[in-house]
Order: C-alpha cells, then structure tokens, then sequence
C-alpha cells in the first residue's frame, strides 16, 4: 500500500528531485491488473545494464532486494515495499560492506528502479493489522519494476540486436580478412599478372586490432573498405581465369593446326602477342623484323625456360607467357619488354629471354644486355638464330660422346665390383672316366642273353666265377 501523501520524500538530509517525483507519479499510473515476471524483469534489466546507467554490483543489490519478495510475480495492486535490514541485505548481497551496500542503494534509487518510502525514524519496517495483514510498510518500492517492464524489454532487445550485429560484423571482417590475405598469395605463388604489392598494402592497413569496445560505425567502415578491396582481388582474378581460359583454347587450336602451312606470319604474331597478358595496343601491329626461328630449335637450345612453365611448353603463346614472367626475374621492366616485342615481334622476343636466362650466370646485367641487342636490332646487326645456334654448339660441347660414356660406366661397375680371386687348380674335383665295356668277351655278358635278361629278369653275370 502507497503511503497517504501523493509524494513521499526520504529521510535526513537527502533533498528531493524531479527525478524522483517522476518515477513516483509513474508508478501510481501503473494499472492495478499489471503484473510480471519478476526474475525475467531483472535478465531484462541485466542485459541493458549499460544503457540503465547500473553497475553489476548495483544489479546484485537490486537481486538481494527481491528475494525478500516471496511471490514471483509482481502484481501493481500488492504492497510491493520489501523492508530487510542493512545486515539482511548484506548477507543476501554476498557480505557486501555496509558503505558500499548504501552506495549502490542509493545508485539504484537514482536510476529509478526502486522508490525509497522512508519511515518517521528511517528505519524499515512493517505494521501489521488483524490476522497479520501488513497495512504500512517503510522501505524500498518495487513498482517501478512494473511500470517500467516494458521498457526494460526494450532496451534488452535493442542490446541484443546490437550485440549480434557486431559479432557479425567482427566475423564479416575476419572473414574478409581471410579470404583477401589467402587469395592474394594465391596470385602471387602462381605469379599472376596485377597489382598484388598494392594490395597487400591496402589489406594490412585494414588489418589492425580492433578493441572489444570498437564502436559499430567503425566496425561498418572496416567491413565497407575490406569488401572494396576483396571487389579489386576477385576482378583482378576474373581476369586472369578468363585469360587462362582463352590461352588455353589457343593452345589446343595451336596443336591442332601446328602440322598447316602458315600463310601469314605477321597475322599470327598479332594473335599471340593480342593474348599476352598486359600488352598494350600498340604490340598488335608492330613493324619489326621476323626471325625464322622453330619452336623446337628454342627449347632444345634453351631448356632452362621450360621450368617456369606450369604445364609443357608445346607453343609459342605457352613460351610467351613463360618469357614474360622469366623476365620479371631478370630485372627486365614492362615498358622494355613491350618496346622488345614491338621491335623483335613477340616470338624473337622469347627467345632472346630465353637464351639469356639460359647464359644468365655469365651475363652480369640482363636488362643492360637486352637493351644491346634490341639497339643492335634496330641498326640491323642482329639475329636471334646465331644465338641459339651457339648455345646449342656449347650444349654439345660440355657433352661427353658416348664411347667415352660407356668406357666411364664399365669402370665404374669395375671398381664396384672388385678384382675377382683366382681359383686353385688342386681343389678342382677330377673327373671319373669308366672303362667300356667289352660284350661276347669271358667274364663279360652275350648279348643275347643281355635281351633275354631284360626281358625276364634282372641281368646275370655270364662266365665262370673266379
């Protein structure tokens, strides 16, 4: 039961706030039928903690205060005062120290979550009636818990629907994270053609800690700019599928015709220098002088470049691929390697890098000594098959013939195997030699009665005995 006056004040020297008649008059405009789930009121005021401005030691204050409400359900139109004493409520508060018990009580009262209804003295208690009904109680009011459970529900859905958008959004990022960072070395081992250095560089700006705290705005930025840079990775990748896709038709198209006269070289060159990745326009047409030079006579003199191939190299789009990569290696810089192929054509041009990646231990400089032999090109004075005419000589050169090779392989297993020892004649078995054997002659059988005997018996020894 409400006290008489419409406003109640504490006791002593606390003053009065508007904050507190407001929480006063809205517990008065609680309807009488109102009634809740007292336990499932405090979980909701336990989730939106932070927004109720209430600490976890004030909602353990705010729990002890219920128990000592017998019923579970919070009805407006009960006494709702619970009156325990400062030694009660501590116990029940797990021994909480009496100065801290009255500074979250107190925090509790400011937050509107109880009303303090102050006895004449500023003691708790209870008067009780006949049959022990209370009639007056003085203590702590829990009305606002009725009154107010419908916001206190709303806060709470509105701290989880914000809790569960940042762990998605911390698991869009980590993902995103993930998934940029694996493909991009992806690209990188498989030496795919893009700016895989600016983009690791964009992905670790965007991979710093992010506190617990981070705010949600935040959290939405990083997700917005990672989802900008995986759009760059997978185009960059796209094209580079599409790519593979298209060299690889070319190479079966290739192997199919490779036994058709060509009928115009020029034409072709353009095909292959059109599917080279990043060549610019102006490779499609180029002036240059061809070389007649086989695919063959390129790899045999040049075997080196065929181990920076993923696949076997069986056409000039396959050698081109594998030169424009080799030449990354050799320091050659793009815009070099594109003026090579204008002026050389593409097929001259891998082979020039195939040949100096072949001698690139006696080379010192290869950029230097490409940029000599497309200056030799343009005076005239150069033709790549005398080089790889020379590079086939010393092949067989270093070579060894193939007497000398079987010479070398039988000593070898001589010396594996080892002298043989020499076997004594004296321990050699003699052979044992038989006498013939004389027939018709004394002591010796007929050879009639030899038949006779094999037929009916075994044979006898014919003669007088001695």
């Amino acid at each position: 039961m409400m006290s008489d006056a419409y406003f109640t004040t504490p006791f002593g020297r606390r003053s009065v706030t508007f904050g507190q008649l407001a929480r006063q008059t809205a517990a008065r405009a609680v309807a009488p039928e109102g009634q809740v789930q007292k336990w499932q009121v405090f979980r909701n005021i336990t989730e939106g903690k932070a927004r109720l401005g209430v600490s976890d030691r004030s909602l353990a204050v705010l729990n002890a205060l219920l128990s000592f409400h017998p019923e579970t359900l919070l009805s407006a139109g009960n006494e709702l005062v619970v009156f325990p004493s400062n030694r009660e409520l501590s116990l029940r508060a797990h021994g909480m120290a009496p100065a801290t018990l009255r500074r979250h009580l107190a925090a509790l009262v400011e937050a509107g979550l109880v009303i303090r209804r102050d006895s004449p003295n500023g003691k708790r208690y209870a008067r009780k009636g006949p049959g022990g009904v209370i009639e007056t109680a003085y203590g702590f009011d829990l009305t606002p818990l009725v009154s107010r459970a419908g916001e206190f529900e709303r806060v709470a859905d509105e701290v989880r629907a914000h809790r569960k958008a940042i762990m998605l959004l911390r698991e869009r990022i980590t993902l995103l994270r993930r998934d940029i960072r694996k493909l991009i070395q992806f690209a990188e081992q498989e030496a795919l053609p893009g700016p895989w250095t600016d983009l690791t560089a964009q992905l670790a700006s965007l991979s710093g800690h992010l506190p617990s705290t981070t705010p949600k705005t935040i959290l939405e930025t990083t997700v917005d700019a990672l989802q900008h840079l995986c759009t760059d990775v997978h185009k960059t990748l796209e094209k580079n599928i599409i790519f593979q896709k298209l060299s690889a038709d070319e190479s079966q198209s290739e192997r199919h015709l490779q036994n058709q006269p060509s009928e115009n070289r020029d034409s072709e060159d353009e095909r292959i220098a059109a599917t080279t990745s990043e060549t610019p326009p102006s490779l499609h047409r180029h002036e240059g002088r061809q070389d007649d030079v086989r695919l063959d006579d390129v790899l045999s003199a040049c075997p080196a470049i065929t181990d920076y191939s993923r696949t076997p190299i069986t056409s000039w789009n396959e050698l081109l691929k594998a030169a424009d990569l080799v030449r990354t290696f050799l320091g050659v810089g793009r815009e070099a390697w594109h003026d090579t192929c204008g002026l050389l054509g593409p097929r001259t041009a891998a082979a020039v890098i195939a040949a100096i990646l072949e001698r690139h231990q006696q080379i010192r400089s290869p950029r230097a000594y490409l940029h000599t032999l497309t200056a030799r090109a343009r005076s005239g004075t150069f033709s790549v098959g005398p080089m790889l005419l020379a590079l086939r000589r010393a092949k067989l050169a270093t070579e060894p013939s193939t007497t000398d090779a079987f010479a070398t392989r039988e000593e070898a297993a001589g010396k594996a195997i080892g002298p043989l020892r020499p076997h004594p004649s004296d321990t050699l078995p003699s052979p044992r030699l038989h006498p013939p054997i004389r027939l018709g002659q004394l002591g010796y059988p007929d050879p009639e009665n030899v038949k006779r005997y094999r037929r009916h018996g075994p044979l006898v020894r014919i003669g007088p005995r001695t």
